[in-house]
């Protein structure tokens, strides 16, 4: 029983100023290893000869090897526990982003990206798993999005930190573009390291909480998991799940255009202005602030308010309505604005989504969907860059590509708010 001198919502504070701004810490490194390529092709395209299509498919490609390692890696985590996977993830990941400096050819290109993803593959689901442990299902949106943050953040500092970065160029015989990827590569091993003596798997073992709050949280988290075991959800049952699926196809059609503005802020606003590429760097920092701040305010109103459906499908709206502006838009004004107009919409259905597996799932039934679903639903994250990339390689223009994005997020405000529907219909 909870005893009734413990103020629970103090608690999760604690637990908040103790796990989100490490876990921050980690995405950011990790979202930054993952889009530094968006960054370090300013000069990395040119310097090796490649195409946008040669480009896009290299981007894209490192979800190749994050969807066929992903469920796995999960199912992994759930059994060895958070702190040792979430660090060798992050040790390996590290490693191989560094090594991205020694990329030659479009063929080592392909095959460091797809070692990244498979690298990386278990981090973010694994992360939503472990947040589920320690955060009540109420709570959670707005936990997820304090530590989603961490992705429009890393846009923030990518853009500064890469224009620094190419002011190295030529120092020891490096390329600027080979020093965005070894200074920011390392930072992550660093970080792997950390985990192993920071991480806590689960409230009973926090002796940074008192006896008193160790017992209330562990009772609440444990309740609302047996609520949701008694179910019945196995893990074949929950990958086989019509709800899952649905789930996975709105995440993909969601990140299509999360990383369609990921990989390409730089080069679309390079399209549209006379900028350098250290003041493109700098300008493309500007949506990922305005996602930054969006996000968390989305995060914590769906709490309030209890309906994810709608927030996803509303900001999917302000997403799609944002990318057929910077379409369609001219001037370097109107076209920055428009693309944070977008991230905005996009950064702000992201955390939202993730509240939605665990409400249904626990234990190795939600670890093994929620990979699923990640996984699944980031092949989204081959699709646009690649369309981008090749769409203008033939066009000559980004207009055409970010209008096939924006129907992508039209699908997900469709698949938000039949999914609400269908939950109506079940209660």
């Amino acid at each position: 029983m909870i005893a009734p001198a413990v103020d629970l919502r103090a608690t999760l504070r604690k637990v908040s100023r103790r796990l989100i701004p490490f876990l921050f810490l980690l995405y950011v490194a990790a979202y930054l290893d993952r889009i530094n390529v968006g960054f370090a092709q300013l000069q990395m395209k040119n310097a090796l000869g490649f195409s946008d299509s040669v480009y896009g498919l290299g981007a894209g490609i490192f979800f190749i090897g994050y969807f066929l390692f992903e469920v796995p890696s999960n199912l992994i985590l759930a059994r060895v526990g958070a702190r040792v996977w979430i660090a060798r993830i992050m040790i390996t990941w590290g490693l191989i982003s560094s090594a991205m400096a020694l990329v030659h050819s479009p063929a080592s290109f392909y095959v460091l990206r797809f070692l990244l993803g498979a690298a990386e593959a278990g981090f973010f689901p694994g992360i939503i798993y472990y947040l589920g442990s320690w955060f009540p299902a109420a709570e959670r949106a707005a936990a997820v999005s304090r530590f989603m943050t961490a992705t429009a953040i890393a846009g923030v500092i990518g853009g500064p930190m890469s224009a620094a970065l190419f002011g190295l160029d030529g120092f020891a015989g490096v390329a600027g573009w080979q020093w965005i990827f070894i200074a920011e590569g390392i930072p992550s091993v660093v970080l792997g390291v950390t985990v192993l003596f920071y991480l806590t798997e689960r409230p009973d073992e926090a002796r940074w909480l008192t006896a008193e709050e160790r017992l209330a949280l562990g009772a609440r988290i444990r309740a609302e998991a047996e609520t949701i075991a008694a179910r019945g959800e196995t893990l074949r049952s929950a990958l086989l799940h019509p709800i899952v699926w649905c789930l996975a196809a709105l995440y993909f059609s969601l990140i299509i255009g999360f990383y369609s503005i990921s990989f390409w802020t730089p080069q679309i606003i390079a399209s549209f202005s006379a900028l350098d590429r250290v003041e493109v760097a700098l300008v493309s920092a500007i949506p990922f602030v305005a996602a930054a701040i969006a996000m968390v305010i989305v995060g914590a109103h769906s709490d309030r308010t209890g309906d994810r459906y709608v927030h996803i499908a509303v900001s999917a709206s302000v997403g799609a309505v944002g990318l057929a502006a910077s379409a369609l838009g001219q001037s370097p004004v109107i076209g920055v604005l428009a693309l944070s107009i977008a991230a905005v919409g996009i950064w702000s259905a992201v955390p939202v989504f993730w509240s939605l597996p665990t409400m249904f799932l626990s234990g190795t039934a939600a670890a093994g969907a929620i990979a699923l679903i990640n996984s699944f639903g980031n092949l989204g994250g081959f699709v646009g860059p690649f369309v981008i990339g090749r769409v203008h390689d033939l066009t000559g223009s980004y207009a055409a590509s970010l209008m096939m994005v924006a129907g992508s997020l039209l699908c997900s405000v469709a698949l938000a708010l039949a999914l609400r529907r269908a939950r109506a219909t079940s209660q």
